[in-house]
């Protein structure tokens, strides 16, 4: 009964917070630009075009930085010192996995910027699908990781927020019932998590490569969803379709392990799924043939979100805005612009 007192306290006082901060007024963010490459010569087939790509991410990093050559554009987001991370999403398996020749682009810019290509790290949750993707260890040259199960988190980068998620296996705080005579319903719940070790730990600065896809239960697995879910353990309680659990997406992104250290976001959307993902669902997915980019992942994710549901309209499917109330509540947080009328769209044909 205290338990539940507890959390049912704990509840009331994060919603009466979230309140205060949805009525509040926003910051005065001065406006975001969103750059947008387009090239029906990139992908034919769900196969790319490797030059093309490259030209595309080139083209992209220019624009975004101001810089007048490729290695000048890199060097101005990362200094020397930095220990660079790219995060993508690999949770389409062969199809929808960040695209090898996008990765390979941004991996070529940083070396070029003086990086070792050994040195970068290429990351999700899990990467089973990879190889299928074009991905190889040991032969692209920089490093490919997954977050270990249990061990893959840091137990003093933690995040505490009042809803309560059943822990499992792979969770760094799960208790494994077998080995214990008696085990309460409660005992492997928490409201607790913890980021991955190569978030807070491995990595200094990070270029964010989400796929363009829905996500079922957040609305949108963009930028602020890429660099959230896949990197802590017990996301499950922030994966429920809820208004309560995809707010908090916000606030974890906010915090400086990962809001400080994003430096620039590229959208792949080459192939972009409107239904199912962000697992793989070609009967839901089209040709787009475009990358996206921006310093700001609000507007990116607001942008892509847009499209999406009219994609799915066209199909006659419900719209999921709802469920990606994040990227709004991401603007009150001073994260960056979610208002269309606040986000420019730079379009740059074949």
């Amino acid at each position: 009964m205290a338990i539940l007192l507890m959390r049912s306290v704990a509840l009331i006082l994060f919603c009466a917070i979230s309140s205060a901060l949805a009525q509040g007024p926003q910051p005065a963010a001065t406006p975001s630009v969103v750059y947008a490459a387009h090239n029906p010569d990139s992908i034919k087939d769900y196969k790319t075009n490797p030059r093309v790509v490259h030209e595309m991410v080139d083209r992209l990093v220019l624009a975004a930085t101001g810089q007048s050559d490729v290695a000048k554009a890199w060097a101005s987001l990362v200094s020397p010192d930095d220990r660079i991370g790219i995060k993508i999403s690999a949770a389409g398996g062969e199809l929808f996995t960040t695209h090898h020749d996008v990765v390979n682009a941004i991996v070529d810019g940083l070396v070029a910027a003086g990086h070792p290509r050994s040195s970068i790290i290429v990351w999700d949750r899990s990467l089973g699908g990879i190889k299928d993707a074009g991905y190889r260890a040991g032969i692209d040259g920089y490093q490919l990781q997954a977050i270990t199960p249990r061990d893959g988190y840091d137990p003093k980068a933690v995040l505490t927020a009042p809803l309560m998620g059943q822990l499992v296996w792979g969770d760094l705080d799960h208790i494994d019932a077998r080995k214990l005579a008696i085990l309460s319903d409660a005992d492997n719940t928490s409201n607790v998590s913890h980021f991955s070790k190569i978030l807070s730990s491995e990595v200094s600065k990070i270029i964010n490569v989400p796929v363009m896809s829905i996500s079922e239960t957040n609305g949108i697995a963009g930028c602020i969803y890429n660099m959230t879910i896949p990197n802590i353990d017990n996301w499950r309680r922030f994966a429920q379709g809820s208004r309560f659990g995809t707010e908090s997406l916000a606030e974890i992104y906010a915090n400086p392990i990962i809001a400080k250290k994003v430096v620039f976001n590229l959208m792949d959307g080459l192939i972009a799924q409107y239904a199912g993902g962000p697992q793989s669902q070609p009967n839901y997915a089209t040709h787009h043939a475009t990358l996206y980019a921006s310093k700001d992942p609000v507007a990116l994710d607001a942008i892509a979100l847009k499209r999406l549901e009219e994609w799915r309209a066209r199909a006659s499917l419900p719209a999921i805005g709802r469920l990606a109330a994040y990227v709004g509540f991401a603007s009150q947080l001073g994260l960056g612009n979610s208002a269309l009328n606040r986000i420019e769209v730079r379009n740059f044909g074949r």
